[in-house]
Parts: C-alpha cells; structure tokens; sequence
C-alpha cells in the first residue's frame, strides 16, 4: 500500500543549496527523488527469494550528481540526445546552440536541465512529487521560454509513473529524457552483460563514429540490433560497438501513437523483469561504455566499471531536427509536450 505523503528530507546540498528528497512507496517499489536534476537517486526492487536491492546507479552526495558525467537519473533537456554542430534552423531562423560534446550539443547543453534545481510540489493523495523548471528565451541559445515539469509517481501496485510535460511562449524544439542506469540484480553487482533485453523496434537509426545519426533508417534484421526476442545485452555487443558498447535510437512500434510496452528487461539470476511503457517513437540503448574510462565511486562504496547499468531512454530521434525523416520535435507555442513513461515491475521469477 502507497504511503499516505511523501516522505520529504533534506539529502544534501550543492553550493551551499539545500538538495530536497522526497520518498515514495507502493507495492514493492520504494523509489527516492531529488530537486536537483529532478533525479531519480534510488529504488528497490525484491528479487524471486523477496531480497530487496536498489536496481539504479547513483550517488549518496547530490554533488555529486552535479560533478560526476553520465546524468544518471536525470532529466536531460531542453532537447536530450546529441544535435549536429549544435545546429538547427527553425522557420527559417539558425540558432547554434552549446557544443558541449566534441563539435555537437548534447542533452540540452553545458547546463542542461540534469544539472539544475527544480522546485518540487509534493502530491500525498496521488502518492507523486511534481517538480517544475522555467527555462527563459535563449537558455542555452534555445528559442522561446519554457516551462517544463516532471512528475513521479508509484501506484498501488508497485508501477512508476514519470510524466514530463513542457510548454512554451513561441514555437521551439523539446525533447525531455528519463536517464535512469539500471542493474536489476543490483546497482553494485557489476557487468550487465547478461541481463536480457526485448525491445519492440524492427527498424533503428544508425550513427556515424561521432554518434550523430546518419538520417538513415534501417532495418534490425538479423544484426546485432534485433532485440525482437530476449537476449544478452553482451550477445551482440562487440558488433554494434560504439565506444565499445550500444549507444543507438531504435525506432519503436507505433511510433507516438500512445502509451504501449516499448521494452522489456530481465535478470535470470535475479528475476526480476522490468517492462516500460511510453508513448515516444524512439527509444535509446545505451550500456554505460564511458564508466570504464573512469570508473565512478557510487552508492554504498560501489564503484561503477564499464557495463555496471544500461539506460532505457524513451525519446524522440536523436539529431531530428536535422533529419526531414525522422519524427518532428517542434513545439507550438501554446501546445503542451507530453511524455508519458510507465515503468512496471512484474513479480520476479525463474
């Protein structure tokens, strides 16, 4: 059964900033937000003999939210995933944006909103915590003020809500991420290799060695990208490498069309499975290739290897709005963005 408020405490602080955290529980789940990056730091999950372990990658000190890369547990914006050269034209106007990753912009730029304060709303009769973000004209070299929002919630029966909303006062392009690093034998047990993913893509987009995508859209037939049917995240890994692991879009069934299972992950040691729901044509694949480089002191004293988690990130296409094919990520003045993810946990098993 959900509790009745959120629990709400102080975690920290970042430059002297008090970091809030709010605590929700219901039917199994047992998840921890902070105001900072609206970041999901914590959640437990029991495995098939009822052991509880805490299934995401993160950080006991909130700074280190803010120092270490990787966004884990953030929400990445305005635009998330990587835009060539920082560049887009929009109704006729360019606008360069922040190249913060080599020559291109990535997940909103060199303060995007994974490494801002959000103020929180805490919702007891909805057992959820909303968070908001205004984003003024040119943050970042964006157009248009923003006003975007997130909101955690756990049901009942143990499922995670995560819905982000945006709108903004001109014409602008969105595109809010979940960059959560999952391990569902735990966040401290090591390579996620043999953790098993099916994902409900027949196509993918594939990338250049600079990880911008090449405007094609092909097909995931018999190659390392066919998740059509479970299978080892290590299986495959060595061909699909991009700095030595996954790091794609796959372009999901039913495109936006509304909320339906896009992927679907599982522990056979564990057994615990994850399934998540979303209403976003892509999804991004990412097997955390650049923890290796610098292996990351997490929670509790792990210390976080390459392959230590996997991100499930619903998204738009990376780089669209440089690609006529993919899917638009313009938002309409007046018009509300909506992102909607539903992350259920089925009971573990063999």
């Amino acid at each position: 059964m959900a509790i009745a408020t959120p629990d709400r405490r102080i975690a920290g602080a970042i430059e002297g900033r008090p970091v809030e955290a709010f605590r929700l529980c219901g039917g199994g789940t047992e998840l921890e937000v902070i105001g900072f990056g609206a970041i999901l730091t914590r959640l437990t999950r029991p495995d098939r003999h009822g052991v509880v372990e805490d299934i995401v990658l993160g950080y006991d000190d909130p700074a280190d939210y803010e120092t270490t890369p990787g966004n884990a547990g953030a929400i990445c914006g305005r635009l998330a995933n990587r835009l060539a050269h920082g560049r887009f034209e929009l109704e006729g106007q360019v606008f360069q944006l922040a190249r913060n990753s080599g020559a291109h912009h990535l997940h909103g730029g060199a303060r995007g909103f994974g490494k801002r304060f959000w103020s929180a709303h805490p919702d007891p009769s909805a057992n959820a915590v909303e968070f908001r973000l205004a984003s003024p004209d040119g943050d970042e070299g964006y157009p248009g003020a923003l006003d975007a929002s997130v909101t955690y919630g756990v049901t009942a029966d143990g499922a995670v809500s995560i819905a982000m909303r945006a709108r903004a006062d001109r014409n602008t392009i969105v595109n809010l991420v979940h960059h959560g690093y999952w391990n569902l034998a735990g966040h401290a047990s090591g390579s996620v290799l043999e953790q098993q993913l099916r994902i409900e893509a027949d196509h993918y987009t594939p990338v250049r060695p600079d990880k911008i995508p090449t405007g094609e859209i092909l097909s995931v037939e018999g190659g390392p990208f066919d998740f059509r049917r479970f299978k080892a995240i290590g299986a495959d890994i060595a061909e699909a490498s991009i700095d030595g692991g996954y790091d794609h879009n796959f372009c999901l069934r039913g495109g936006a069309e509304g909320l339906r299972r896009c992927v679907s992950a599982w522990d056979p040691g564990s057994g615990r499975r994850m399934d998540i729901h979303s209403n976003q044509p892509g999804l991004q694949l990412y097997t955390a290739n650049h923890l290796g480089l610098a292996p990351a002191g997490g929670k509790s004293g792990a210390v976080y290897g390459k392959y230590a988690g996997f991100a499930l990130e619903t998204q738009a296409y990376p780089d669209a709005p440089n690609c006529p094919d993919f899917p638009s990520v313009m938002l309409r003045e007046g018009e509300t963005y909506r992102h909607e993810m539903l992350i259920v946990f089925p009971e573990a098993g063999s």
